[in-house]
């Protein structure tokens, strides 16, 4: 019997303020054009400005 096994999606952010960097999984975040904090200096922004790559923004919008 074959089992699929679910593989843990993440996307890379980074703070544009303080430049921390993290993951997070994309089901987990807000919408894209909503505000966001960074956890250490609580910078709000929109959530795509925290993606680090273009990557990153495209799995988010896959989870929209």
């Amino acid at each position: 019997m074959y089992v699929a096994h679910m593989v843990d999606a993440f996307v890379r952010l980074v703070c544009p303020e303080c430049n921390k960097e993290w993951e997070d999984n994309p089901a987990d975040l807000q919408r894209l054009r909503s505000n966001f904090s960074c956890p250490d200096c609580h910078a709000t922004r929109r959530l795509t400005e925290f993606m680090r790559t273009e990557r990153d923004l495209e799995a988010v919008k896959q989870f929209q």
